[in-house]
This record gives C-alpha cells, sequence and structure tokens, in this order.
C-alpha cells in the first residue's frame, strides 16, 4: 500500500472537530484486496481444495465478508494515520467512521469524523476581582460539632407504654410496596430502622406514620419524585403497607469530663474543644478554598469561551457515574441497582462534567503560559503528607500510587493547585464576613 494515494477533503465543523472526507481509487482498492486474498488463500480449508491451491473465485463465495472487512481496516487506517500525521491533526479520541462499503470497479469513500484539543491563548486571568469569606469558628460552631459529636455516641431505647410515634424516634418497621397494584421486591424490607423526621423515605411516607403505635399496621400511599433514580417508579404512585414492630428513642449523654473518657487522644473537655476548633478551622479553610476555585472558574470561563471535545467530558461523565455507583454500593445499594441509578445520571451530569473539563484545561494552559511545572519535590512532599494523614509508610503510599497509576493524576492535581495559588496571588482579593444564618431545627420551615 505504500504508493496508494487518496483525494482528501478537510472540513472544520467546529474549533474542536474537524471531518475528514477520503476518495481511494478503484485501482488502489482493488491492489488491497488481491494482497488480502492472496493472504486468506494461504490458510483458506474449502473442502476440495488443498491449502493454498483453493481458487480466487471460489474464495470470493466462502470469504468475501471477511476479505473486505480486512480491507476496509487497512484502507482507513494507513489513509487516516497518513492525513493527520502531513496535517498535524492533534486527535483527543478515536475518529467516528462512516463507510457504505466496497463496491466493484468504484472508488472506496470513507469520512472520519475527528475531535481535537482547543486551541486557547488564556486571557484576564491576571487581576481578577474575587471574594474570599474570613475565617471565622465561633463558640456556637464549637457547641453546634459538640452536638453531632454527642449525637454519634447516643444509645437507642425501646419505649415502654403505649405512646403514639414522634418526631425523632426511631421506628423498626416491616413494609411491602405496590406500583400499579403489583408487589415489588425492591420496595419492601424487613426490620427496618427509620428516624421519623429525618426525610430519609419518599416525601410524605414518614409523616403519615406519626401517631402509629406498636404493633399497628397501616396503608401509606405516597408519590415518588419526578427525579428518583428508577425511572419505572419515578413520578409514581405507590401504596405501602406498613406494621410498626417497635418505638425507639435517642438517650444523648451529657458533654462533660466524663464524656471526654470516651477519647483515649483527650485529657479534658478543654482539650476537646480546642481540637474541635482546630478541625472546624481545616474544614472551614478547605470550604472558603472551593467557593474561592469555584468563583475563580467562572470568571475565567467568562472571559476566556471556548469549546471542549465531546470525548473529553464523555470520559469524565463515565468518571462520575462510577464515583457515584461507589458511593451507592458502600451505602448498602444492590450493585446491579447502583449501576442502573449511576446509569440515568449520564444526561444530568453533562453540564457539570464539561465545566470540570473546561476548568482543568484553563488551569493547564495558564500553567503552561506562565511557565508553572510540578517537581518531583512537589510531588514526593504531597505523598509525604499523604503518608502522615493516613499513618502509613511513605514507601508503601508512593509503592501505590505507582501501581493504580495515579501519579499522572496526581501531578494534575498539584498543577492545577500551582495554577490557582498564581492566579490568587496576583488576584484583587475582597475579604467577606461569612454569613451568620439562623439554623433551624428539625421540623421548622
Amino acid at each position: 500500500m505504500g504508493d496508494m494515494v487518496a483525494k482528501v477533503e478537510i472540513e472544520e465543523i467546529s474549533s474542536v472537530k474537524k471531518k475528514l472526507s477520503f476518495e481511494v481509487l478503484w485501482d488502489d482498492v482493488k491492489k488491497e484486496l488481491d494482497s488480502v486474498y492472496k493472504t486468506v488463500g494461504k490458510s483458506a480449508r474449502v473442502k476440495g481444495f488443498r491449502p493454498g491451491k483453493v481458487p480466487r473465485n471460489i474464495l470470493e463465495v466462502h470469504y468475501k465478508e471477511q476479505a473486505e472487512e480486512e480491507v476496509i481496516s487497512n484502507l482507513i487506517s494507513k489513509h487516516y494515520s497518513e492525513v493527520v500525521e502531513k496535517n498535524n491533526i492533534q486527535a483527543v479520541a478515536q475518529p467516528v467512521i462512516d463507510q457504505k462499503g466496497i463496491t466493484t470497479g468504484a472508488d472506496f469513500l470513507f469520512d472520519a469524523t475527528v475531535e481535537i484539543a482547543p486551541v486557547v491563548d488564556p486571557k484576564d486571568y491576571v487581576g481578577l476581582d474575587l471574594e474570599r469569606e474570613e475565617l471565622d469558628i465561633t463558640e456556637a460552631d464549637i457547641e453546634e460539632r459538640l452536638d453531632q459529636i454527642r449525637q454519634m455516641h447516643a444509645v437507642l431505647k425501646d419505649v415502654e407504654g403505649d405512646r403514639g410515634l414522634v418526631n425523632n424516634d426511631f421506628a423498626v418497621i416491616d413494609f411491602d410496596g405496590k406500583l400499579d397494584g403489583e408487589a415489588r421486591k425492591e420496595l419492601a424490607s424487613k426490620d427496618h430502622t427509620l428516624e421519623i423526621g429525618s426525610g430519609s423515605f419518599v416525601p410524605g411516607f414518614e409523616e403519615q406514620m406519626l401517631g402509629m403505635k406498636r404493633g399497628e399496621s397501616k396503608d401509606i400511599t405516597v408519590t415518588f419524585p419526578e427525579d428518583y433514580g428508577a425511572t419505572d417508579i419515578a413520578g409514581k404512585e405507590v401504596l405501602f403497607s406498613v406494621t410498626l414492630k417497635s418505638i425507639r428513642e435517642k438517650i444523648l449523654p451529657e458533654v462533660d469530663e466524663e464524656f471526654v473518657k470516651n477519647f483515649d487522644k483527650y485529657e479534658s473537655l478543654e482539650d476537646l474543644k480546642k481540637d474541635i476548633k482546630k478541625s472546624l478551622g481545616e474544614d472551614g479553610e478547605a470550604k472558603i478554598q472551593a467557593d474561592l476555585r469555584n468563583t475563580m472558574i467562572d470568571k475565567l470561563l467568562e472571559n476566556n469561551e471556548f469549546e471542549v471535545p465531546s470525548a473529553w467530558v464523555e470520559k469524565q461523565i463515565y468518571s462520575m457515574m462510577l464515583d457515584a455507583r461507589q458511593r451507592m454500593v458502600q451505602n448498602g445499594m444492590p450493585e446491579d441497582k447502583a449501576s442502573e441509578v449511576s446509569y440515568n445520571l449520564h444526561d444530568g451530569f453533562n453540564d457539570t462534567a464539561a465545566r470540570l473539563v473546561k476548568a482543568s484545561f484553563i488551569f493547564n494552559e495558564i500553567a503552561k503560559k506562565e511557565s508553572i511545572e510540578v517537581t518531583e519535590k512537589d510531588v514526593e512532599d504531597r505523598l509525604t503528607i499523604l503518608a502522615q494523614k493516613y499513618a502509613q509508610d511513605y514507601e508503601a503510599v508512593k509503592k501505590a500510587y505507582e501501581t493504580n497509576n495515579m501519579e499522572e493524576r496526581l501531578k494534575d492535581e498539584l498543577l492545577e493547585q500551582k495554577a490557582i495559588a498564581f492566579i490568587e496571588e496576583k488576584a484583587n482579593i475582597i475579604l467577606a464576613k461569612k454569613d451568620k444564618k439562623k439554623k433551624k431545627g428539625k421540623g421548622e420551615k
């Protein structure tokens, strides 16, 4: 095929997509067919003929489809590769091929639609006006976190007597659900513990249980949300038959010096509060930095409009779907159900995925323009921090990153962080006070 030449037209479909239209002359197609049939003939097994002695017309009867598929693959691969290399087309994914097959005596036509990386010269990223929230840890914040810890150490106690179910009670229930009169196993459970008022069930379910007494059964009708993960149930009315087996209430411990004995690392309640303040500071700083990053991205994308290849967006969506599936499985959802739900999230992830891809790309391009690089020391420092955080040996953490091919991802994260730090350093930062809104208690509207 070395002397084959195809006619080609290159069409710019968009800034990130090109369409390559090829016309391979019949003479060249015929040469390739001859070559492929010659190879096929060496190993072909046809009754009545010795290997290597099968006539061409007989081969065409038995191996036509196989031979033409190979010829088409060879022609596309050769001519596409040559044109991409000659025209310095930086494809970011495999091309989408459109071809109608081989017709004897006719030139072979095919189109290859290919996506390329955008060409962006970042602008207006120096001197951005950004608002950054001031870190402010109050006594109320510390008390709120203390209460969260207290909740974690609560115990559940069976409610004696004949009182009805109230908010914040834990109900142990059996339930069966029917959709259009048909029982569904995914809508049934035994000995299920449900915190009343938590909003963890379908809207309206917990409210209709209020006042139920131990041993009582009740039919509850609810309508599933339109955006519910299982599309066959979303927006549908379901009838649940519920039996309340027992009621438990939460008993909270007193937060005092005795309570501190639950933790080996604290000598006193004051030590616990100091550690809480430190933790709140770290969490608060991380949130502030995340908010700043989001504001930065908004402004950068406003100042730099560009497209990104759909292949990049699809890859990001796939990663988000895998993460969602993993979280659902970890939370107890069956793997097949988690796969179904995560698959249905695909379209909903599109806008977020496109924004993430654009953000990653613009930060990378700014880093290139400003000669920002990630050094081996940067990687070592980050791995050291991770090893200390998870109380592991540095070499073990390093080997884990190498074994799981996570080094490049780590370098990408470090490069983005360096680019963000550069933009922040050059920005006009306005410090803003945290909006201390009154927190609502359970049941408040």
